[in-house]
């Protein structure tokens, strides 16, 4: 048996180091967890941006060391340029701008970091999958989405940490159920793509395990946004795949079906299997008995029934929200208000009625608003929102054309492919209509891997525009680049779970100012640090301290009351020390 060239072997052991870092930030984005309450979503937002960034940075590092090695020495690796590619670029670089003239400067970073991994991640799976390696990613990516959706059913059915929350239940280690329920919402195309191609029986029962775990999940979330996107997403690429089988059924009569020289399994025995595994999911999750305190009797008929129900509740508040929202973009349209910082510019253009504004302190309930796309057209502007939406219809494109080519060649495997593709973008779009997705850390991490990884697998691959030729020299230098962007937004990530440490230190006996000093250090861009240390400061009558912590936190929201709450307290004062 001849062996593997030096150059190969060594590309292969660096894009199994990529994979593994790939799986292991998967899981871990969605385990990432603190148990500090009083930071409500920032517990579970923070730990899982840093494991999305650290997982980024290996991941590209690994990719690019195998990209070098499996070119070979004295031979820099080509990397192609798809459309694709050019118009996620320009949506980072209007991003970048849009951080660059932000008011609160920390959470534009914040939620530029998030964007950049994100897209590096795509781009990393896409890579591995142009190598052959697009399967493992997607199983890898199925299991974080499986885990996700085990911890929330270990919620609903009683077990309790302080990991959880008990106010967005069930959520599991996501805090929030509606973030579980998106990510199940994306992961179902995949799920069936796994059990259909298959080839194993025990992929496949396995898949078929994920893909009821994850119903069940989905059906306890009441998610309506979810639901609708999954519906949505399935029922599109329905008349897609009908058509198509039916092609290839005629086809199958002259030619046999081939997968990768592996007879093609079963595809309808697989097609029921899969059926029977999300309906054992909907039943178990309807009739098993568990903890949630649902006020209503029929609570998943209800939620049903008000899928579409706009004049109450959520739904009216989301149109609220919309709409001023919209004003927001009307008024930044090139660049926006800045990545993250619809919550500070928010409460300046929304009457106190609205129901995203928590009455108490004037502020947006929420961090983010209702819907991805509300807030890259507010927060980034018209560019940079276009540019994204144009890339998402291009993996669209992409879908179609590969669908088209696997009918004409009888490759029932490469149409599955395809129709995953174009079923988990159908599901991103329309769950992002309604919901905060790729804002978020592991949403980001799994679903931009999985769309990486459906689009360099299929076949024929996009068309490029071009193509970078990476020498050794420049390769170096990459890779540099990679590791100091991303020990920056690790360094600081990891900063602010110490903040919170010693935030949660500090209070827990009464408060600590030296400790709420260190942290507000550690994390300066903490409105929540800086106005407790300010409270606690103006409270014990020294005002001359707490007044440049008054400044900082009227800085990073200076449309909040509280802080002038405390000025003014400490204006009124007498005898200040």
């Amino acid at each position: 048996m001849r062996s593997e060239p030096p150059s190969l072997a060594d590309g292969r052991r660096s894009y199994l180091a990529t994979i593994a870092a790939l799986g292991f930030g998967g899981v871990a984005t969605v385990l990432a967890a603190l148990p500090y309450k009083v930071f409500d979503l920032d517990r579970y937002a923070i730990p899982k941006e840093l494991t999305l960034h650290l997982t980024a940075t290996l991941a590209a590092v690994g990719a690019l060391i195998a990209l070098g090695r499996a070119a070979g020495r004295g031979r820099g690796p080509v990397i192609p340029l798809t459309r694709v590619d050019t118009l996620l670029t320009g949506f980072l670089l209007f991003s970048a701008a849009s951080a660059f003239f932000a008011q609160n400067g920390w959470l534009a970073v914040r939620g530029l970091a998030i964007s950049v991994s994100g897209i590096v991640l795509y781009w990393v799976a896409h890579s591995l999958a142009r190598a052959g390696w697009g399967r493992s990613v997607l199983a890898l990516m199925a299991a974080a989405i499986a885990v996700a959706a085990a911890t929330a059913l270990f919620q609903a059915y009683g077990v309790e940490t302080e990991l959880f929350s008990l106010n967005r239940s069930p959520g599991g280690t996501l805090g929030n159920r509606n973030f579980v329920a998106h990510l199940a919402a994306i992961g179902i195309p995949v799920l069936i793509l796994i059990v259909l191609r298959a080839r194993h029986a025990a992929g496949a029962l396995l898949g078929a395990i994920a893909i009821a775990i994850i119903t069940a999940a989905l059906v306890l979330s009441r998610s309506r946004a979810a639901w609708v996107a999954t519906a949505f997403a399935l029922v599109c690429v329905l008349p897609a795949a009908w058509r198509g089988w039916e092609s290839l059924r005629t086809h199958a009569a002259t030619a046999p079906r081939r997968l990768s020289g592996e007879p093609t399994p079963s595809v309808s025995l697989r097609g029921t299997v899969t059926l029977i595994a999300i309906a054992a999911g909907i039943f178990a999750a309807i009739t098993i008995p568990n903890t949630l305190n649902w006020r209503s009797t029929s609570p998943y008929l209800d939620s049903v029934i008000n899928v579409t129900n706009y004049r109450e509740g959520s739904g009216h508040g989301r149109l609220v929200q919309y709409a001023n929202t919209a004003r927001l973009a009307i008024t930044h349209p090139v660049l926006g208000v800045g990545p993250g910082n619809w919550a500070v510019v928010y409460p300046r253009i929304a009457p106190k009625s609205d129901p995203s504004l928590d009455t108490d302190d004037g502020m947006t309930a929420n961090p983010w608003p209702s819907s991805d796309w509300a807030a890259f057209l507010s927060e980034r502007g018209v560019p940079a929102a276009i540019c994204l939406a144009l890339a998402l219809l291009g993996l669209l494109v992409a879908a179609a054309r590969a669908a088209a080519h696997a009918t004409s060649d009888g490759r029932a495997d490469r149409l599955i492919l395809a129709l995953a593709l174009a079923a988990t973008v159908l599901a991103i779009i329309a769950v992002g209509a309604f919901d905060a997705v790729l804002l978020l850390p592991t949403p980001s991490l799994i679903a931009w891997s999985i769309l990486g990884a459906l689009a360099g697998s299929l076949e024929p691959p996009p068309v490029a525009r071009g193509e970078i030729r990476l020498p050794g020299t420049v390769l170096r230098i990459a890779i540099i680049v990679v590791v100091a962007t991303g020990a920056i937004t690790i360094v600081r990530s990891a900063s602010q779970v110490i903040a919170m440490a010693l935030y949660v230190a500090a209070t827990r006996t009464g408060v600590n100012d030296h400790t709420l000093e260190l942290a507000t250090r550690m994390d300066p861009g903490s409105y929540r640090i800086q106005l407790r240390l300010a409270e606690s400061y103006a409270h014990g009558r020294s005002c001359a301290r707490a007044r440049p912590h008054v400044a900082a936190a009227r800085a990073l929201f200076p449309n909040a009351p509280a802080p002038r709450h405390v000025l003014a307290e400490c204006n009124g004062a007498s005898g200040t020390r």
